[in-house]
């Protein structure tokens, strides 16, 4: 048994990874401070089903508060951290870059300084396939450049990359970063495109479908990431002792320090993404084609034979099969 610490314990996958921990019999703290960016109500329904659950214990905590955060660290001593608490969304990023500030920097920050005052032994964290930004060079690959972000959230993913590397140069603490691809399934985030489409076909609203359609996502089914997250977590980082100044790897290191895609590595359309969620409701959507949003790019692809090789992950979950689990799910928790 690993006494672990889940920050975004009321998130999308935040809530299902504290979930599977516990049932393999695993202790979880778990953290949030579940603020209004989306549905509170479905933050406390996600609470709702890991309360009273062997080894589960919840406390309401904001990461940038650091002395709050210093406390549970003193108090709970957890072992390995899975952290996934950030302020989501890239679009939310052009509208309002201070709560980005805070949670994913500031509150990053505070993080890293909990692990490293308190003997924490594996790091995970939440980066994101937006860190890509520019970058065409499909699929995306941990080993290449990424210096071109174009929001202020994939800014800050690669800024905690950079971070952790550098507690991992300077105290030795082991971080694995994740670049999670377009996570998608039930107890989902309202703010993501398969929600959104969802709630408006059933409501006979027009869908808005950006860059007309012309878009293709790395949809990856949230048990195939759960996996990948714990198996990582169980896979502590090690230095690559074949590191090069000469030519630095991205994403690998001399210090104890990995990066690593978690995707579904089969790319889907967006338009074929939608046909298939017609089809599980059975309904047609009325679709408002839109151009190409501020910082969205039209595609992303994970390569993830590096995961692949160092955990065992496995993505095998088909898009037809995932999106209907969702529909099945949205219908269910709505009525």
């Amino acid at each position: 048994m690993t006494n672990f610490l889940v920050t975004g314990a009321a998130g999308f996958i935040g809530y299902h990874v504290a979930s599977k921990l516990l049932d393999r019999g695993d202790k979880v703290i778990g953290i949030d401070n579940l603020n209004d960016y989306y549905s509170v109500q479905l933050k406390r329904d996600r609470l709702a089903q890991l309360d009273g659950r062997k080894g589960f214990e919840f406390r309401e905590l904001d990461i940038a508060d650091a002395a709050s955060l210093n406390k549970l660290f003193s108090q709970d001593h957890p072992e390995v951290v899975i952290h996934l608490a950030a302020q989501a969304g890239v679009r939310y990023s052009i509208e309002n870059p201070g709560a980005y500030v805070q949670s994913n920097l500031v509150g990053f920050a505070n993080i890293l300084e909990g692990c490293r005052h308190h003997q924490v032994k594996h790091l995970v964290y939440a980066s994101s396939s937006s860190v890509y930004g520019a970058n065409t060079k499909m699929p995306f690959s941990v080993h290449d450049n990424v210096d071109h972000p174009v929001s202020l959230y994939a800014a800050s993913k690669k800024a905690n990359e950079l971070m952790a590397h550098t507690y991992g140069h300077l105290y030795r603490l082991p971080t694995t970063g994740l670049r999670f691809f377009t996570v998608y399934g039930p107890w989902g985030r309202p703010d993501m495109a398969l929600f959104k489409f969802t709630e408006a076909i059933l409501a006979g609203r027009p869908i808005d479908v950006y860059n007309r359609g012309q878009m293709r996502r790395d949809f990856t089914y949230i048990d195939d990431i759960v996996e990948g997250v714990i198996r990582t977590a169980d896979h502590t980082a090690k230095p690559n002792a074949n590191w090069s100044g000469d030519l630095p790897d991205p994403g690998t290191s001399l210090a104890p320090y990995r990066l690593y895609n978690i995707g579904n590595n089969q790319p889907v359309e967006l338009m074929h993404m939608i046909e298939v969620l017609e089809r599980s409701l059975g309904c047609q959507a009325q679709k408002n084609m839109l151009p190409i949003q501020p910082g969205d790019v039209p595609a992303t692809y994970a390569d993830v034979d590096d995961l692949i090789a160092d955990v065992g992950f496995q993505p095998k979950t088909p898009i037809e099969e995932g999106v209907q689990k969702f529909v099945d799910w949205y219908r269910s928790y709505h009525g």
